[in-house]
């Protein structure tokens, strides 16, 4: 038999069945119980500073705490 027959015949097959049943177990994983927290909470990241949205002087001065001015303050 050819090699392109066989892997024809295989993937009309075997691998069709193994691709079904990896999609409905993926299915299954993501309607888990337990799992509408983790998924709620990902939802909600655009709205965690909803009632006090952070300012970008905050994030500024953040990173320049958090960096040093110079190289000799790095070696500190």
């Amino acid at each position: 038999m050819e090699t392109y027959s066989l892997l024809r015949q295989f993937a009309d097959s075997w691998m069709l069945l193994f691709l079904f049943l990896f999609f409905i177990a993926v299915i299954i994983w993501v309607f888990r119980p337990g799992s509408r927290k983790t998924h709620q909470d990902s939802a909600d990241i655009p709205f965690r500073h909803e009632h006090k949205p952070a300012s970008d002087d905050d994030d500024d001065e953040e990173a320049r705490k958090s960096k040093p001015a110079t190289d000799e303050e790095a070696r500190k």
